[in-house]
């Protein structure tokens, strides 16, 4: 009888449809109302620029900038490839789908041996530290009037003082050209080209100063040799020029730290001065030639970290090097955010795994090293997280992640699913902006399976997911982060037939429910729900119980508000349907499911749990 009730008032709202139409066409009858974030304390994130035009031609064809078939996920992780043509394909594919930001994977910084001849050798192999070292053919090559660069960089500074001495050696591989803004002392530092290879030789104090006086001569001193295996053509410039044309922000990667030979996962604190000291010359470089660029959106921080609630954050070695290293990033590029993607392992059965409260408390003591955006890897690709409500936690694990963590349920298996990862980051995101503290909160779904189903390029053992997968995590994340973003794009989006970018152009627009919540409109009760093409859904209620489930047409019956929610990833909108909450009976979870008016049905349900 009171759904009966509920009919009626369904008939009289029906009456209304004029007022219905007109708030449709996207004239907002009430303020947004916000996800569980406070905008106020978000730093908002840079705007992308406009893409230059509707089509360009270049040497690699002819180009389209318009973005037919935008998905919710809007930035993914790129490979250094040597082919330009590569990145013009690789970011207009990007874009067509609503990308408008790229992170660039990076190279690292490496100590390494000299033999008496002054030639670098390889680097050890932590799985044959017995192994005799051979010299490096990618340095071999460098020499200076036929003498080996290091040798030659020692012959100099001794020149300058006979007690001088090179103490350590350092090399860095980058497909970048610089300008003469990576050097501080031209008098010992100069760019090196030996056939087609390009070198640069940077000198630096071995107390890691960088001193600026260039005072080689009044005393003899230890030095640091950074020789840097550059790219005859500037890479960076063309992925910057690309993401003008595009659109799209690029987020190039610093130097990554050397790693602590002791314990791989850990950066190794002995090589910070002159880690900060690559870091400042590449940056002071990046300031003299791309000052007032507006695709390069930020610098992204290499180094993965796992989220834990450590003891002491002041002890934790990769905190400290994060730390002195993005104080650099805040000298030469104010206003230019650091993008950090630390990765959850949320699996019961291992040591050193976390609650969502504990990784709450990491998240906390990351975000105190300078970093202007945080995006969590969800762990769905690698099986070290997973995606369930907690309604469902003692169902069986999917079928993908038992090669992960075995035959067993999700709550057997895992502390929580992803959203409540991400509901429990989103909270210290705002405790922290209450204590002064601006940081972004993103998320990076995971583009992959733990276990190929399909080769992925050079992926390894890591293959192909499907969109379905991809909208869930969508839905799992998206209520508690300002954007989302993937890992990564070539090779796991491109790989296949269909790949998985063709999977999404050719269903992009599929209803993604991503939160339900009891709200009123006026004097009514009713539902809110929340997420992407939902505009003229049929909604559909069910729970544990309910004999026949109840279906909402909610571009009758209901109110749709297109407006950009604060703090949500773009294009999230909102939908209201009445409901007769006193037919529903309490503590129950509430299946909500969506339908587009084609009859096509959003990958994952949302839940509403009807607590009293």
């Amino acid at each position: 009888m009171r759904w009966l009730t509920l009919i009626l008032g369904v008939a009289i709202l029906a009456g209304v449809a004029s007022l219905v139409v007109v708030l449709r066409d996207g004239t907002a009858a009430s303020p947004a109302v916000n996800a569980g974030t406070t905008s106020e304390a978000t730093p908002a994130a840079p705007e992308s620029p406009a893409p230059s035009k509707s089509a360009f031609t270049d040497p690699c064809g002819t180009f389209d900038t318009s973005a037919p078939t935008p998905y919710e996920v809007s930035g993914y992780w790129l490979v250094p490839t040597a082919d330009p043509c590569t990145w013009r394909s690789q970011l207009q594919a990007i874009h067509r789908l609503g990308g408008d930001t790229v992170v660039r994977l990076g190279f690292g910084l490496s100590p390494r041996q000299v033999d008496d001849d002054g030639r670098i050798l390889e680097r050890p192999d932590d799985k044959q530290p017995d192994k005799d070292l051979k010299p490096d053919g990618r340095y071999e090559v460098c020499t200076e009037g036929g003498i080996p660069c290091e040798k030659a960089a020692e012959n100099d500074l001794k020149a300058a003082n006979p007690s001088n001495r090179i103490t350590w050696t350092y090399v860095y591989r980058t497909d970048e050209h610089y300008g003469p803004g990576i050097f501080r002392c031209p008098s010992m530092e100069h760019m090196i080209e030996v056939g087609g290879s390009v070198f640069y030789r940077l000198i630096a104090p071995d107390d890691g100063s960088d001193d600026p006086t260039c005072d080689f001569t009044s005393k003899g001193r230890g030095y640091h040799l950074i020789l840097v295996s550059a790219g005859a053509k500037d890479s960076l410039s063309e992925l910057l020029d690309l993401g003008d044309r595009f659109g799209i922000r690029v987020f190039p990667a610093l130097p990554l730290a050397p790693r602590d030979p002791a314990e791989f996962t850990r950066a190794d604190p002995r090589h910070i001065g002159t880690l900060t000291t690559l870091t400042r010359r590449i940056l002071q470089d990046y300031g003299d030639r791309f000052t007032g660029r507006e695709s390069l959106g930020g610098v992204y921080q290499p180094f993965e970290l796992q989220l834990r609630d450590w003891p002491d954050p002041s002890k934790v070695q990769t905190l400290q090097v994060y730390a002195e290293q993005h104080r650099i990033v805040e000298q030469e590029l104010p206003g230019k955010p650091i993008l950090v993607s630390p990765y959850i392992d949320s699996r019961r059965r291992l040591k050193y795994t976390s609650t969502p409260a504990q990784v709450a408390a990491g998240f906390k003591a990351l975000a105190q090293t300078g970093v202007g955006i945080v995006a969590p890897q969800d762990g769905r690709g690698t099986g070290k997280g997973a995606l369930f409500w907690p309604n469902l936690k003692n169902q069986p694990v999917d079928q993908s992640l038992e090669p992960v963590v075995g035959e067993s349920t999700n709550a057997t298996a895992y502390y929580g699913g992803t959203r409540d990862y991400y509901r429990s980051m989103a909270q210290a995101r705002e405790e922290l902006a209450q204590e002064g503290v601006q940081v972004q909160l993103w998320a990076n779904v995971e583009g992959f399976e733990p276990s190929a189903t399909e080769a992925c390029g050079q992926q390894g053992t890591r293959g192909k997911t499907d969109k379905p997968r991809l909208d869930t995590q969508v839905t799992m994340a998206a209520p508690y982060v300002s954007k989302i973003i993937s890992y990564m794009w070539s090779d796991f989006f491109t790989c296949g037939s269909p790949s998985l970018s063709e999977e999404i152009a050719a269903d992009w627009n599929r209803p993604i429910a991503i939160e339900a919540r009891r709200a009123k409109r006026q004097i009514q009760d009713g539902m809110e729900i929340r997420g992407y093409h939902i505009g003229d859904a049929k909604v559909t209620l069910s729970w544990t119980g309910l004999d026949t489930p109840r279906v909402v047409d909610s571009a009758s019956v209901g109110w749709h508000d297109p407006t950009p929610i604060p703090d949500l990833p773009a294009q999230a909108e909102k939908i209201w349907i009445p409901v007769d909450w006193a037919t529903v009976p309490d503590d129950v979870w509430v299946r909500v499911d969506v339908t587009a008016p084609d009859g096509r049905k959003a990958a994952e349900s949302v839940y509403y749990h009807n607590a009293s």
